[in-house]
């Protein structure tokens, strides 16, 4: 039963243990990034130079490295081929910044190189958008067209299907950022960026960060089940 007197049962125990684990993915990231912030290059190479340096070690020379406001808001824009690196990363020369760095520079790697992962979720994100916005709004409408007509169930599951593509989004999110990551580490190590000893700054920072990937994977799969949960069983009841 999905409801008990008026007290929606399903996001207790589907939806709130994954939200809780995406509070605690994001406050791992953070506190890690932060406690490997202090730990500095030997070398003294920034998160710029890193950057950098990986993507001349597979021969791309099309990609800028720029700095953007705030934290840990760095990415790499594909439409104009730039990395945008984050204030705390750009010029810092943290093994916590050069993983970060070097992980930005292996999307843009995977980019040049057409990953295929990369290249699905690209294809997606048009698909994804125009579903996150007609969701819960078609769902919605399902619910007011009648109770239990054929007509409002039709939008319900439309709003269902429109939803797990954000889903699908999250599923084809992983691959492409763990590989960004590996790619990351194994220049780190190749190019001598940081020590055997430094390396573990920068993968524990990564590894925090892939964390927050998993955790937005259970979120969406549990918001999609409990959607299915509460919709299809009331369809059943009636």
């Amino acid at each position: 039963m999905p409801y008990f007197y008026g007290f929606d049962w399903t996001y207790l125990y589907i939806v709130l243990p994954c939200f809780l684990l995406s509070l605690w993915a994001s406050s791992s990231v953070n506190s890690t990034f932060k406690r490997y912030s202090k730990q500095l290059s030997s070398r003294g190479i920034t998160g710029r130079d890193a950057a950098i340096c990986v993507l001349e070690s597979h021969g791309i020379t099309n990609v800028r490295v720029e700095r953007v406001a705030g934290k840990l808001t760095d990415h790499f824009d594909p439409k104009t081929n730039v990395i945008r690196l984050s204030d705390n990363v750009y010029d810092s020369t943290s093994t916590a910044a050069i993983g970060v760095a070097c992980h930005e520079a292996g999307h843009a790697v995977q980019y040049a190189t057409e990953y295929f992962p990369m290249k699905v979720r690209a294809a997606i994100i048009p698909a994804t958008n125009i579903g996150s916005r007609l969701a819960m709004p078609l769902i919605l409408l399902g619910v007011l067209f009648g109770i239990g007509g054929s007509y409002s169930y039709t939008l319900v599951y439309a709003g269902i299907a429109c939803f797990s593509l954000s889903l699908v989004f999250q599923l084809v999110t992983l691959p492409v950022e763990f590989n960004a990551s590996r790619r990351a580490m194994q220049a780190i190590a190749n190019r001598g960026i940081l020590t055997p000893q430094e390396q573990k700054g920068a993968r524990k920072t990564l590894t925090a960060a892939a964390m927050t990937y998993v955790a937005a994977v259970a979120v969406a799969a549990a918001q999609l089940l409990r959607l299915i949960l509460l919709f299809g069983g009331r369809r059943r009841n009636d």
